[in-house]
């Protein structure tokens, strides 16, 4: 560890590390062999950041637009002014500036006839970094002209490149805002970090992890890593980056090396977001700012999604708490609102429904019978059969239901007072409380019918015995086109194994 630098500000170089071309690319446009020579004479051993120079040569302005549009690498430009036309020079400039739309390259104007170009207006009308007279280029002037344009130069792509990777940072925190869950947010963190550096997966390894700040630096989770698919245990990373994570929560702050950077954040709400990437190459300074500003996102996102799973996790808890508030009254088993829950996910899933929806349905499903509040005791548990007049009573409890939730604005009970209402109709029309029909019942109705049925004729209740698999199987095929969508039961029938998991997950 003692070749990390730590630091309780934001990182920053200490020094200047070289980028990953070997040479600054000069070209050197001029239609006298004599000035190609001087020039590459004078410049032979001249290094800017340890970096020599690497000349490509053009004799005209034709010449150079040519190798202009085959070599992006170009940092510095030395054009003539005078070439196979007086305006030669000139010409290349606007065609670099204006056709090209290259504004990176330093332009540097040199004439011998300083009348052909008058050196105020060349300035004032052209996009040009400088103009001097051949005669008053010397070799000291001259290179003290190339140290100020790959200065600019050295800038503008510094500049570049941090504006390259906030837009890559951006597009990554809106992919972070569309993760419904931590192993979600997991697996968009790994797509992201190499594309935030301009790199492919295979130039970097990367992980990620959360720990409290008051725990042990050991007891940290490990989101993801390189090659290991979504929360890997912590003993599937290297050691080194088991104990640069150690050290980092013990240090509180950031640290870096050469190709080794780990991000520090914490939260609110006193956790904290480690990430590690290693390059192959040399890390800039650039890309651990990068890295700065996305491992801040990505603490922020960890949050917000812990939050919203928090309150998703409230939200399903609520809702399995009041049907079985409602099963329990009726003395029936709590673990019936569970199994629906879970079926109707399963079949909703099957059904090509999103996963996203597929969740807003199994949290909303346990609220199918709510409206049982409102039906009487002596009613919701009599043990024998019901009259005609307690039948119509009970059969409130759909309207009932659907009156307790349609107010609300929240997404599941929204979905809930649509269960609620629709759940007892049937493909046939023959169902109530409003006689719908086919299609005409919202695939959530659809849907909870069979995941209730099949549980209801399963389960033991106060005015049955509990129905053998066979018959109950036997039912739901004889209603098929009748009481239940046709498509749905052929995917119930097809898929019986997983629905029969789930009954002996959750049982009685």
């Amino acid at each position: 560890m003692s070749g990390f630098l730590f630091s309780n500000e934001q990182l920053r170089e200490e020094a200047s590390q070289p980028e990953e071309r070997a040479f600054w690319d000069v070209l050197v446009v001029d239609d006298e062999e004599d000035i190609h020579q001087v020039t590459k004479l004078v410049l032979s051993d001249f290094k800017f950041e340890d970096k020599a120079l690497r000349f490509h040569h053009a004799y005209s302005a034709k010449q150079a637009m040519e190798i202009l549009e085959t070599q992006d690498c170009i940092s510095v430009g030395l054009i003539d002014v005078v070439m196979e036309s007086n305006h030669a020079g000139l010409d290349l400039i606007k065609f670099i500036r204006n056709e090209m739309a290259n504004h990176d390259i330093r332009l540097i104007l040199r004439t011998g006839q300083p009348g052909e170009a008058p050196e105020e207006s060349v300035i004032r009308d052209y996009d040009i970094n400088d103009y001097k007279n051949k005669t008053e280029l010397t070799a000291v002037k001259l290179k003290t002209l190339l140290y100020s344009a790959l200065r600019s130069h050295r800038d503008i792509q510094t500049i570049e490149l941090h504006k390259k990777g906030l837009e890559r940072i951006i597009a990554a925190s809106s992919s972070f805002l569309e993760c419904d869950n931590v192993q979600d947010f997991a697996s968009t963190i790994l797509e992201h970090v190499a594309q935030v550096l301009g790199l492919s997966d295979s130039e970097i390894y990367c992980a990620a992890a959360t720990n409290k700040q008051t725990d042990s630096g050991s007891q940290f989770k490990l989101l993801a890593a390189s090659g290991e698919g979504i929360e890997p245990s912590s003993d599937k990373i290297p050691s080194n980056v088991k104990n640069l994570f150690i050290e980092t929560h013990n240090r509180k702050t950031s640290c870096k090396s050469c190709n080794e950077y780990v991000g520090y954040f914490t939260s609110k709400g006193g956790l904290e977001t480690m990430l590690y990437v290693s390059k192959k190459s040399s890390l800039r300074s650039t890309d651990c700012q990068l890295l700065e500003f996305f491992a801040n996102n990505i603490a922020l996102a960890h949050d917000n999604i812990k939050l919203r799973e928090t309150v998703k996790e409230s939200q399903r808890e609520l809702s399995y708490i009041l049907g079985e508030a409602v099963e329990k009254r009726s003395k029936e088993t709590g673990s019936h609102v569970k199994r629906v829950a879970m079926y109707s996910k399963l079949l909703a899933e099957l059904s090509g429904i999103n996963s996203y929806k597929a969740e807003i349905i199994k949290m909303a499903s346990p609220l199918h019978d709510i409206g049982k509040i409102g039906i009487p005791d002596v009613i919701l548990n009599k043990p024998g059969k019901l009259t005609n007049d307690e039948w119509e009573i009970m059969k409130t409890h759909a309207q009932l239901g659907y009156d307790i939730l349609k107010k609300s604005t929240n997404e599941i009970l929204q979905c809930g007072a649509t269960i609620a209402h629709q759940h007892h109709e049937k493909w046939d029309g023959s169902g109530y409380p409003q006689g719908l029909q086919g299609e005409d019942i919202d695939i959530v109705g659809r849907i909870t019918a069979i995941a209730d049925v099949f549980d209801a004729l399963g389960s033991k209740r106060c005015y049955k015995a509990a129905w053998s698999l066979e018959k109950v199987l036997d039912e739901i095929k004889s209603q098929k086109s009748k009481q239940f969508d046709p498509k749905l039961v052929d995917l119930f029938i097809n898929n019986l194994e997983q629905f029969i998991l789930i009954r002996d997950t959750y049982p009685d």
